[in-house]
């Protein structure tokens, strides 16, 4: 079988950690050929760890999409320049994974997703969290209808002190945003995917920028103290979400907050017949899935065994990172659909933009 050939835009922190080791491990199936970066260090280290001999360094991703040779890109660039390069890279003929949260912005999220249309590609977003065996779990039982109707759910993101020190991260012209666009992503994922439902109402939110610009607040910040002079996102963000048949969603996002619990790409679910929670983060040891209903005229608790794993995706396992590459790389080879459906994204960075906006202006969002 013929390797899929890839390109890398964006060679920094979640290239590094997440993309370059996880192709790594599926090498049967891919080559990493290029790796491009504003920084030619950084693209330079990346090829001489993950690439081959001929593999090829750019600082310009233009030249890198000029390349015949890359059959797929890798967009692991700051958050505000994902919809520019994906565009173009589907006008160059590749496939496109393009790093969470699709864009910035709503309207520009429309703009990669119609590309990818008209493009004949593959396209999906790096929602890895999906691939937990805990998630996986509870989006079978909602599948099978066994929380019953899904009428509340809560999608956590928070942290006590957790704001990340390197990068572009608190700087909001590259970013778009803090916590919520950043983490807050992750956990209304999960929580729309499991609820299986897109159809948004409204929206409503509050941001906030308390803690950010506060040097006190550094004070047990678990990347070291940041610098409040050049913090320019919100600390944290809440969102209210109602859906079209009735349900809702309460978002929280928090980089710092002080509270007791750090929930992080988490989810809270209410139905009709049982209700389940995730808890994963700074407060928990180990990730969890726990399911709560009445039963013999008594309240319980249902927990996954200590023992073995949950088989996904043909039994596939590892970290998320790789079974989700694993399976983007065989939907390219099989010609799928990769897990993570582009316009199910979209609708996650469109309720994103609105609790910003409804924050800024005072108003609901109507969709």
């Amino acid at each position: 079988m013929k390797k899929l050939k890839i390109g890398i835009i964006g060679c920094g922190g979640i290239a590094k950690q997440k993309h370059l080791p996880a192709l790594k491990e599926n090498a049967d199936l891919n080559e990493m050929i290029a790796f491009c970066d504003i920084v030619e260090e950084r693209a330079l280290e990346a090829a001489k760890k993950f690439g081959g001999e001929d593999a090829k360094v750019y600082t310009d991703y233009r030249e890198l999409l000029a390349n015949p040779d890359i059959d797929v890109v890798h967009v692991c660039t700051p958050n505000v320049s994902h919809s520019e390069i994906t565009v173009a890279a589907f006008e160059a003929g590749k496939h496109v994974y393009c790093e969470k949260p699709m864009s910035h912005s709503g309207e520009e999220a429309e703009r990669m997703v119609e590309a990818w249309k008209k493009s004949g590609k593959k396209f999906t977003v790096g929602y890895q969290n999906r691939f937990r065996p805990e998630v996986q779990n509870l989006h079978k039982a909602c599948e099978k209808g066994e929380l019953g109707e899904i009428y509340y759910g809560k999608a956590h993101a928070v942290r006590r002190r957790g704001v990340p020190t390197w990068g572009v991260f608190p700087d909001k012209s590259q970013q778009g945003g803090g916590p919520l666009i950043d983490i807050g992503t992750h956990a209304l994922d999960i929580t729309l995917w499991c609820m299986g439902n897109y159809d948004v109402d409204t929206v409503t939110g509050s941001v906030f920028y308390k803690l950010g610009g506060f040097k006190q607040a550094t004070e047990g910040n678990l990347f070291g103290a940041w610098d409040p002079e050049t913090f320019e996102v919100e600390d944290s963000a809440m969102g209210y979400v109602k859906m079209k048949n009735g349900a809702a969603i309460a978002l929280e996002a928090s980089w710092a907050l002080n509270i007791l619990e750090s929930r992080e790409a988490s989810t809270t679910l209410c139905g009709t017949l049982a209700g389940a929670e995730i808890h994963s983060g700074m407060s928990h040891s180990k990730n969890e899935l726990i399911y709560n209903r009445g039963r013999n005229n008594q309240l319980m608790e249902e927990t996954l065994s200590p023992i073995g794993g949950v088989a996904y995706f043909g039994g596939g396992g590892g970290a998320e990172g790789v079974v989700d590459n694993r399976q983007w790389l065989e939907a390219i080879i099989n010609d799928t659909q990769p897990l993570v459906n582009p316009e199910e994204a979209l609708v996650v960075t469109k309720i994103l933009e609105a609790i910003y906006r409804s924050a800024e202006t005072g108003k609901e969002i109507i969709f």
